[in-house]
């Protein structure tokens, strides 16, 4: 059997110095390549997050670095045109936006006025906003790192690419994992969010679970497919038994 399971959080640049990240230390990722190689047949690709803790150090391992959004999406595209996998499990964090522009404060101002003066009493929309930014761009300076001499830093971010949603497209038949966390919501709306996640990706399952109910030695989450709760566990370690358990089953029937 082979698997592919992303771990950790995604960085993404601000300048050479700077970044937005989130807080996913690749510790469930960690606990998912244990739980892989206790399965003596399985071979682990493990596409890893700048920053994330490590997994174990095996033969069956590949490591794939990986720092932002961007490198995700092209090592994963790489990955699938060139190997077939039973599963992928997609526990990265993935950042849901990227810098667009990192302006100084003159500078944006700067931009926003040559715009309405350029166009005087016309709303700013959507394109108009689109427009802005592309001439703010053209007229700041790459800095390796920016200046904080600026009373503000504006910093405006656009949305990244769903790397998810590449996976069954390139792969069809292969069992696809997702993760969904919310923060303090209920049972009812984890699982109904979660199951609409599974359904716009394609996944086979979903792990569902909420901030509140992860600390230091507990993460309490729920694996579901299209129709059931196929299992409930209270630690990374159970999370990933439960998954790895759900995948081996599967493709022993497949």
């Amino acid at each position: 059997m082979r698997i592919l399971i992303t771990a950790g959080g995604t960085s993404e640049a601000i300048d050479q110095v700077r970044s937005i990240t989130n807080h996913s230390s690749g510790q469930l990722g960690v606990a998912l390549a244990k739980a892989a190689l206790a399965q003596r047949t399985t071979q682990v690709d493990y596409l890893i997050a700048k920053g994330a803790v490590m997994p174990p150090q095996d033969p069956r391992i590949r490591l794939h670095p990986i720092e932002n959004t961007a490198q995700l999406g092209a090592t994963m595209a790489e990955l699938l045109d060139s190997n077939t996998y039973d599963a992928v499990i997609h526990a990265m964090a993935v950042s849901d936006f990227t810098p667009a522009i990192s302006s100084s404060q003159e500078n944006f101002l700067a931009g926003l006025n040559r715009w309405l003066t350029a166009h005087p009493g016309t709303a700013i929309d959507g394109p108009a906003f689109n427009d802005i930014l592309a001439d703010i761009a053209t007229h700041t300076v790459a800095e390796t790192k920016l200046s904080s001499k600026t009373e503000h830093l504006v910093l405006v971010l656009k949305q990244t690419e769903k790397i998810i949603g590449m996976i069954k497209r390139k792969q069809p038949q292969t069992l696809l994992i997702g993760f969904k966390l919310l923060v303090a919501v209920s049972e009812n709306e984890l699982l109904q969010v979660a199951h609409e996640n599974l359904i716009k990706n394609h996944a086979d399952y979903v792990l569902a679970n909420d901030l509140t109910a992860i600390a230091e030695g507990r993460h309490h989450g729920y694996l579901i497919d299209s129709t059931k709760i196929v299992g409930e566990a209270d630690t990374k370690a159970d999370i990933a038994q439960l998954i790895l358990d759900t995948v081996a089953k599967k493709v022993r029937q497949a």
